[in-house]
């Protein structure tokens, strides 16, 4: 059944039970790199977003990658000798690694236990394992089924019944054009079967930002992809290599939907204007949260800023990848995400894309003295009581700043290469109200904007 998500006039309470049913909805697919649950997966998100869906074939090169075979799986189980189905693919999809081969035998338990995975410090977790380029297969389990069912002489039945094939990897995209054709990344990844924060939450996250960017009057270009990690971000930036050089920034959204506190992974360059909008977002909405620094033992972002592209790339997250004990076992289920966190990190990713998208850079038409305000009816046609301490007191706006000081400021720093952040930072004023004055100043020609 298709679930409409409607955003602007439904309260919280109707949003948070929209998510929830998507989550529902796209946790069973089983997705990989390639294949069917990730077509699947994207064509429920088109209900959402207009995606364009594009296919790569398999044996296509990505400078040094090539696209395997496409993997479909229909079914998977293990029985034991007395032929009782103890490991069952349509219970778990995690049950199987992915990109297994097809395989249909009897096998001793010894030959068995080389082709099983699971976890002792969690027995009760099915751990979640692939096998991309090396053609093999496998079964995972809990260690508490693993010492339950495998103890026994006799052979073991094991089926499989998947295929590897010439194919395609698929990518969803969606460009949302802004007044400048500098590009700003969102991407996330689709490979993953059914673990819920890693990364169903991104995925829904992510279509939910873009449905809202598509209302939004926009600075800058928008390029959101969901694409299969790793393998998609390389195929993606081979076959668009010229737009890829106009994005100056991005984010990968992953993990947002857990029970424990915020963190932000770093872009590569640690102090980037992004890096400080993200801190400067989180503590004013009172978030609490934690720093990572950039590590290259993490998601696309290190694809993204490799040296022929090097864009700065951020994660914005809820119980990081790595850091929580269920990542990439079965325990990551809808129980462990909450669509009312989902909401909370849309909330969070918007107020930083938001302000994102208002850093742009001003030059003043001006730039030999100050111009005169006053024939604009931009300066107080009675003087003597600026910066006075009693007036100030008696007439000051309640942000403690006053029109003026916007004006003076920013007639002052847009010199064509200072950003608005970087003024907001340096004069302690807002960054929304930096923009709505620069906006008004370009209308009596004092500025000019620079976006492109």
């Amino acid at each position: 059944m298709k679930t409409t998500f409607s955003h602007g006039n439904s309260c919280a309470t109707d949003l948070i039970a929209q998510i929830d049913a998507y989550l529902k909805r796209l946790f069973p697919i089983t997705r990989s790199i390639t294949g069917n649950g990730n077509r699947e997966t994207l064509r429920i998100l088109q209900e959402i977003v207009p995606l364009q869906i594009k296919e790569y074939p398999s044996g296509t090169k990505a400078y040094d990658w090539v696209i395997p075979k496409e993997w479909n799986i229909r079914d998977a189980w293990i029985k034991d000798p007395q032929g009782k189905k103890i490991v069952d693919f349509k219970r778990s999809n995690l049950h199987v690694v992915s990109y297994s081969v097809p395989v249909h035998k009897k096998i001793s338990l010894e030959e068995l236990k080389e082709h099983l995975h699971y976890l002792e410090k969690q027995p009760d977790a099915i751990p979640y394992r692939t096998s991309y380029y090396k053609e093999t297969w496998g079964f995972c389990l809990s260690y508490a089924d693993y010492q339950k069912y495998f103890n026994q002489d006799g052979q073991y039945e094991v089926c499989i019944d998947s295929e590897l094939k010439d194919g395609s990897l698929t990518i969803g995209e969606l460009i949302i054009k802004g007044k400048s054709s500098k590009e700003f990344l969102i991407s996330t990844y689709i490979c993953h079967p059914s673990l819920a924060n890693d990364n169903l939450s991104g995925m829904l996250l992510t279509a939910l930002i873009g449905k809202k960017l598509l209302e939004q009057e926009l600075n800058y270009t928008y390029r959101i992809l969901f694409v299969p990690e790793n393998i998609g971000a390389i195929v993606y930036l081979s076959k668009n290599e010229n737009a890829m050089k106009r994005v100056f920034g991005g984010f990968v959204v992953t993990t947002v939907a857990g029970p424990g506190k915020y963190g932000y992974k770093s872009t590569y360059l640690g102090n980037h204007w992004i890096d400080r909008i993200v801190e400067k977002s989180f503590n004013d909405m009172g978030c609490e949260y934690q720093i990572y620094p950039f590590d290259i033992h993490g998601s696309d972002e290190c694809r993204y800023s490799f040296p022929f592209f090097r864009i700065p790339v951020g994660t914005i997250c809820k119980d990081k990848y790595y850091e929580y004990d269920y990542y990439h076992t079965s325990l990551d289920d809808l129980d462990f995400v909450q669509p009312e966190n989902v909401l909370r990190s849309f909330d969070v990713y918007m107020r930083v894309l938001n302000s994102v998208d208002i850093n742009v850079t001003y030059e003043s038409l001006h730039p030999h003295c100050e111009p005169q305000l006053g024939k604009r009816g931009l300066y107080p046609l009675c003087g003597g009581h600026i910066r006075q301490k009693a007036a100030l007191a008696k007439n000051a706006l309640p942000q403690g700043f006053s029109n003026l000081d916007l004006i003076l400021w920013l007639l002052f720093y847009c010199d064509g290469e200072k950003n608005l952040f970087e003024i907001a930072e340096k004069t302690a004023l807002p960054l929304l109200e930096l923009y709505r004055t620069a906006e008004e100043l370009c209308k009596h020609t004092l500025l000019k904007k620079s976006i492109d």
